[in-house]
């Protein structure tokens, strides 16, 4: 369960709003910080027993949480909440803006990283869901076995 949002300190409002981001440099920063997950969760009410759930997330020390501002002025959507103890995250759930905003940024400027497989992987689940893949069964298993091929590699 997420925390409410925080309130940025006046500092780090002030550093955000002058911190002007450049598009190399966030997918420098994103290659090294960024995770594109995908949860699969189960859910009863749903036709077919499971909700996908994907999202773009940074998570930083407090103390660098003027970056994650930053990164959400840059894309112009997401949110910055508490992570947890002393981390904060930049997350980014809604499938519209991911499919609007996240997916075309990082097509026009590529990641250079093994992370690139994740956003590929990423990216085609978004597809299925645009075509509404995830509400079959057969889509559950085929977003199940691109996700499970993420980040780590682990089943689920």
């Amino acid at each position: 369960m997420d925390i409410p949002e925080e309130e940025p300190s006046e500092t780090s409002r002030s550093i955000s709003s002058k911190t002007r981001l450049e598009a190399q440099w966030v997918v420098g920063f994103v290659d090294g910080e960024g995770c594109f997950y995908v949860g699969i969760n189960a859910q009863p009410e749903m036709k077919t027993g499971y909700q996908v759930l994907p999202e773009f997330t940074i998570v930083q020390h407090e103390r660098d949480v003027q970056l994650l501002y930053a990164l959400k002025t840059f894309f112009g959507c997401g949110v910055v909440r508490r992570n947890h103890a002393d981390r904060m995250a930049y997350r980014v759930r809604s499938v519209e803006h991911l499919r609007e905003r996240i997916i075309p940024f990082f097509e026009k400027h590529p990641l250079k990283s093994k992370k690139r497989l994740d956003f590929l992987k990423f990216r085609k689940i978004l597809l299925l869901m645009e075509r509404n893949e995830h509400l079959t069964p057969d889509g559950i298993e085929k977003i199940r076995a691109i996700a499970s091929q993420m980040n780590t590699g682990r089943e689920r």
